[in-house]
C-alpha cells in the first residue's frame, strides 16, 4: 500500500515537473507570419508553451509601460526599445536587431501600370496605409508620400488602418485601390510581380526592428531561452524566408 502511494506521489511530481512553461511575447503586426513558425519550432525544441500577442507596436509600448504580463517584446522599429530601456523596463544589454522590413506599395489593379506611376497619377480612390503615429510601417509610408510630394494632395485619400495587419486587410478586401504594406506579407500572396513596387529604401528611413528582453523576464529561464532562439541560426532562416532582411545580410533571403 506505501509502495502504491509513493508510486503515485512520484508520478505527480514528474508530471507537475514536466508540465510545460509559458512566456508571453508581445509581437509587431508585420512580424505575424514568421514569428508563428518560430514560435512552433521552438515550442517543439524546448517544449515551452509560446502565447503571443500581435498588435502595433505602439499598442505594446503602452501596454507594456502600464504593467502588461509579457516577457519579450518584438518591435517594429528601433525606437521603442530604447523607450522602452530609457524607462528601466528591460533587462540591460538585451536590445538586438531581429530583422529590417522593407516596404512595398501595392495594387488591387491588374490592368493599370505599376503601383508608382498609379499613385503618382492620383489614379485611386482610396490608399491604406498603417497608422504613422503607432507603426513604423505606416510613418515609412507616410515619409515616403512626403518625398514623392504627394502627401498634402492626396491625404483625404487615405484609409488609415490600426496597424500594418489591418493595412493589408483594407487591401486585400480590396477597400482600397492601392495599400503601403511590408514585403513579408504579400510573401507567396495572389499579387504579380507587376502588381508591387519594393519602395525604393532612399525614400524612408530604414525599419530595423529590434526585440528586448522586458524585466519580468528575470529569472525565466523559458524567456531567456527563446530570446536566444531568435538569434539562432533557425529562426534567421524563418525571418529571411519571409522577405526580411538580416543584420550583416547573413542569410539571403530567396
Amino acid at each position: 500500500m506505501l509502495t502504491r502511494i509513493l508510486t503515485v506521489l512520484v508520478s505527480t511530481l514528474i508530471s507537475l515537473c514536466s508540465t510545460a512553461e509559458e512566456i508571453n511575447v508581445a509581437v509587431a503586426s508585420n512580424f505575424a507570419s514568421p514569428i508563428k513558425e518560430i514560435a512552433k519550432a521552438f515550442e517543439i525544441k524546448e517544449e515551452v508553451t509560446v502565447n503571443v500577442a500581435i498588435a502595433s507596436s505602439g499598442k505594446h509600448f503602452a501596454q507594456i509601460v502600464n504593467g502588461a504580463p509579457y516577457h519579450v517584446f518584438l518591435s517594429a522599429d528601433q525606437s521603442k526599445p530604447q523607450a522602452l530601456q530609457s524607462r528601466n523596463l528591460i533587462l540591460p544589454g538585451s536590445i538586438f536587431t531581429y530583422a529590417e522590413g522593407q516596404l512595398v506599395l501595392v495594387t488591387n489593379s491588374e490592368n493599370k501600370p505599376d503601383p508608382r506611376t498609379q499613385l503618382a497619377a492620383g489614379d485611386f480612390k482610396r490608399v491604406a496605409l498603417a497608422n504613422p503615429k503607432l507603426a513604423p510601417y505606416g510613418e515609412a509610408a507616410k515619409e515616403v508620400l512626403k518625398r514623392l510630394g504627394l502627401i498634402s494632395e492626396y491625404r483625404s485619400n487615405w484609409v488609415v488602418g490600426e496597424n500594418i495587419a489591418q493595412a493589408f486587410q483594407f487591401l486585400s478586401s480590396k477597400n482600397a485601390d492601392l495599400g503601403f504594406v511590408a514585403l513579408s506579407q504579400i510573401h507567396n500572396s495572389r499579387y504579380s510581380e507587376q502588381q508591387i513596387w519594393v519602395v525604393p529604401e532612399d525614400l524612408y528611413e530604414p525599419i530595423r526592428q529590434d526585440a528586448v528582453l522586458l524585466k519580468r523576464a528575470a529569472g525565466i529561464t523559458a524567456a531567456h531561452s527563446f530570446y536566444k532562439f531568435l538569434q539562432s541560426t533557425a529562426a534567421k532562416r524563418i525571418i529571411a524566408s519571409h522577405g526580411y532582411k538580416l543584420p550583416g545580410n547573413e542569410i539571403k533571403t530567396k
